[in-house]
């Protein structure tokens, strides 16, 4: 039976401290994700113990709780309607008023964490038009290739390229937002990236390119952005400063935007479609063994979303990311971990029903039902679920290194939704066919790690009695 939304939204809000204890709700794919005033007043096991929830992550200056797709969209619209109705947070206490209570849970949330944290949080708004844009790529790439509907490929070409034309745009406005600037500002900051006309200005002794440096660019623009204008609030006379900071704001940025953030994000970005390329040419097995064991932890702490502006570098660079396939291989371990569960834990009706509902998701590369509901509660599943991972991406990683390179044009799905999007250099049909031999690896030794391995001797003896 499902849980009301209204119902999980409040009970999360009461157990977060309270909608006046919430600064911000926003969401991914499966989480809401909360911004708290006061950490120290957030309940997890209050939290993790609600019909419902899948799992929690905290991370000092919010909470993430795990609801699953579909869910986790209705449960957030209510939980902004909450927050919105008991009015704006109080602001955190300092000092030695503080309390000791709440110095755990700041000590946790680490400078790097952090900074993830806030990165993730300007790229999770945008996957969506990600996904959709990229699914009507992948279907006007089919359609060009079978020379099919030549009158309506150009028009889903441009549906589906302007967004990525002008991500620089939308990841400046929520680069400000995040940091405390002003969204527009830094949007039109980040914008400068993208206008053809730097084509005409000359840096460092070359012309720079339209797109230069992509969202890196963008993200450094918006935050050099913000930094102005903070600085112009604290010292322009309010009578001028609705004239003077915007537009010190835009100048001091754009220009160093055009003489140097441009140029130095390009680099960055250069090296890092060349460090992927040499990486999967010269180490493929051992790259995607590492990348595939290890990404499931980074889901388990909610980090994964930090690697979007690296996937979103090599798709404007090279067409795809070849490492998202390598990632996605997690999942397919994490299946095969749930399939033995399944088998071995004949007995255990309720992690049955439990397997059996969240499996189809990730099926489709939603890995937090399992990992939350099955895998990591029982501890050893969730480490040859690694395995299995690690076996899938080194099945991925040796036919990049034999030149079969595997990418995706979007991110976002992972599994079985990741074929549609799938590309690569020897064409659709060899990328599907790698990606499949992949996950079919990372079920096969997932399962068996997990059947062999995963349960203790006595765990044994009770699912086989």
């Amino acid at each position: 039976m499902r849980n009301d939304p209204a119902s999980t939204a409040a009970a999360v809000l009461a157990r977060a401290g309270g909608p006046g204890n919430v600064t911000s709700v926003a969401h991914c794919m499966t989480r809401l994700r909360l911004g708290v005033a006061d950490p120290a007043a957030v309940d997890a096991d209050g939290l993790r113990a609600l019909p419902g929830v899948l799992g929690v992550v905290t991370d000092g200056a919010g909470v993430q709780i795990v609801l699953g797709p579909g869910v986790v969209e209705e449960v957030t619209a209510r939980a902004e309607a909450l927050v919105r109705e008991a009015g704006p947070a109080p602001a955190r206490p300092a000092g030695p008023d503080a309390g000791a209570g709440a110095a755990a849970p700041r000590r946790e949330a680490t400078p790097l964490k952090a900074l993830l944290r806030r990165v993730a949080n300007v790229f999770v708004p945008l996957i969506p038009a990600l996904i959709g844009c990229g699914v009507l790529a992948g279907l006007n790439g089919l359609l060009l290739n079978a020379g099919l509907l030549p009158a309506l490929t150009p028009a889903l070409t441009a549906v589906a390229s302007g967004f990525m034309a002008l991500i620089a745009v939308f990841v400046g406005h929520n680069t400000a937002k995040e940091f405390g600037g002003t969204p527009v500002l830094g949007g039109a900051v980040a914008a400068v990236v993208v206008y053809p006309g730097v084509a005409r200005v000359t840096a460092f002794g070359v012309h720079l390119v339209p797109g230069q440096g992509g969202v890196l660019g963008a993200l450094a623009a918006a935050l050099l952005a913000t930094r102005v204008e903070k600085w112009c609030r604290g010292r322009v006379p309010g009578a001028l400063d609705v004239l003077l900071t915007p537009t010190v704001t835009v100048l001091v940025s754009g220009l160093v935007t055009l003489y140097g953030l441009m140029y130095a994000a390009g680099v960055v970005a250069a090296a890092i479609g060349a460090a992927a390329d040499w990486l999967l040419a010269t180490t493929g097995p051992a790259a995607g063994l590492v990348l595939g064991g290890l990404f499931l932890p980074l889901v388990m702490l909610g980090l994964h979303q930090a690697l979007i502006p690296i996937h979103t570098t090599l798709i404007a660079q090279q067409g795809y990311t070849v490492l998202l396939p390598l990632l996605a291989m997690a999942g397919a371990g994490q299946v095969g971990a749930a399939l033995a569960v399944y088998v071995r834990l004949r007995h255990d009706v309720p992690l049955r029903t439990t397997i059996r509902s969240a499996l189809p998701a990730g099926l489709l590369g939603v890995g937090e039902p399992l990992i939350y509901g099955v895998s990591l509660p029982l501890g050893r599943p969730f480490v040859t679920a690694c395995a299995g991972g690690a076996a899938g991406g080194a099945f991925v990683g040796f036919f990049a290194m034999l030149g079969d390179k595997v990418g995706a044009t979007a991110i976002g799905p992972s599994g079985w939704a990741l074929f549609p999007l799938l590309a690569g250099n020897r064409g659709p049909m060899t990328a599907a066919a790698v990606y499949g031999g992949g996950l079919l690896t990372g079920y096969a030794v997932g399962f068996a790690a997990t059947y062999l391995f995963g349960f203790p001797d006595r765990s044994r003896a009770a699912a086989s009695a």
